[in-house]
């Protein structure tokens, strides 16, 4: 348990944070991010200062122009005077476990503006693109006073997907010339997206995508009420199309109030979450057991896999 010191530290830090300090909260998130034991009186103190952010994820191939609309996707909200972060999750190298951590250069025109926040994470060969650590990240920024908060994740198609456990709204970037729109469904984002991105749409073969991605949408099968991806051209680099994406974004976020579906998706969220911390917990028992020597009998055949997992359970709960 953490010692009132610790907790009035977090609080300090926290206050410093919301009143415009970036360094206290990159502070706030080098705990997020380091896994440091501090961490839960951290999460425990902001807490109550959550659930307010729109969450909007964005993500889609590498080389469609992810950090260009997220860079105008910025500039757009903080024209409404929005309180703006950006968690760029990068790959991380897994020879030098060095992350390429780019998206703060790409993105310059924001840096000394104290309206907007951006902080680059690797994700450390974690599966989907997100960094392990970015469900703590977002509720630091949340609670630090942003809204919206936007992730932009690396695509590592099908594991791309991973965004929409995270987001309240996903927005899928696609752009001519990557390859067939028709590998959207493939990949499964076909499901996980509310918005469809077509970017350098002053590019040939561009409107072919949105051809695409309107028979693709249209085959999909929808009950009555359910949200209908619409699909929006944009030229990130000239801004253009811009102002649409924000438009359907504020449709969106409308319609998941309006029809209870965004506390359905923020308790899913957290049901994931939670699981994947027990796992996790259960793992690091297990690491301490006798999982080696089971495993023997398995490949052995001495022993039957229900059966050797059943003692390991036990064992866990012990």
């Amino acid at each position: 348990m953490a010692s009132d010191g610790t907790a009035k530290d977090s609080g300090t830090e926290l206050d410093r944070a919301r009143s415009g300090d970036h360094r206290a909260l990159a502070r706030l998130l080098s705990l997020v991010e380091d896994d440091s034991p501090r961490i839960r009186s951290v999460i425990a103190e902001l807490l109550p200062s959550t659930g307010r952010a729109r969450i909007i994820g964005l993500t889609g191939a590498p080389g469609v122009g992810k950090s260009t609309v997220t860079g105008a996707l910025v500039g757009a909200f903080r024209a409404a005077s929005a309180k703006v972060a950006v968690l760029a999750v990068d790959p991380t190298s897994p020879f030098t476990g060095g992350a390429l951590l780019g998206d703060r250069i790409r993105m310059q025109e924001h840096a000394t503006d104290d309206g907007v926040f951006i902080r680059s994470m690797a994700s450390r060969g974690h599966l989907g693109g997100l960094a392990a650590s970015t469900p703590q990240a977002v509720r630091v920024l949340d609670a630090a006073g942003f809204d919206p908060v936007i992730i932009e994740t690396v695509g590592v198609g099908q594991a791309e997907v991973a965004i929409a456990s995270l987001a309240d709204s996903v927005v899928v970037l696609l752009a001519p010339g990557m390859g067939d729109a028709v590998q959207a469904a493939k990949a499964g984002i076909l499901e996980v997206a509310d918005l469809f991105v077509v970017n350098k749409a002053d590019k040939p073969d561009a409107q072919q995508v949105v051809r695409d991605l309107r028979n693709m949408i249209a085959l999909a099968d929808r009950a009555a009420g359910d949200w209908k991806p619409p699909i929006v051209s944009t030229v990130g680099v000239k801004r253009e199309g811009i102002e649409e994406l924000v438009d359907r974004l504020a449709g969106h976020w409308a319609w998941l109030g309006d029809t209870g579906e965004l506390k359905r998706r923020r308790q899913a969220r957290a049901r994931e979450e939670l699981t994947a911390l027990a796992f996790t917990g259960l793992r690091e028992r297990l690491a301490a057991s006798r999982l080696d020597e089971l495993a023997s009998q398995v490949a052995e055949g001495a022993l039957d896999p229900f059966a050797a997992a059943a003692e390991l359970l036990a064992e866990a709960g012990s």
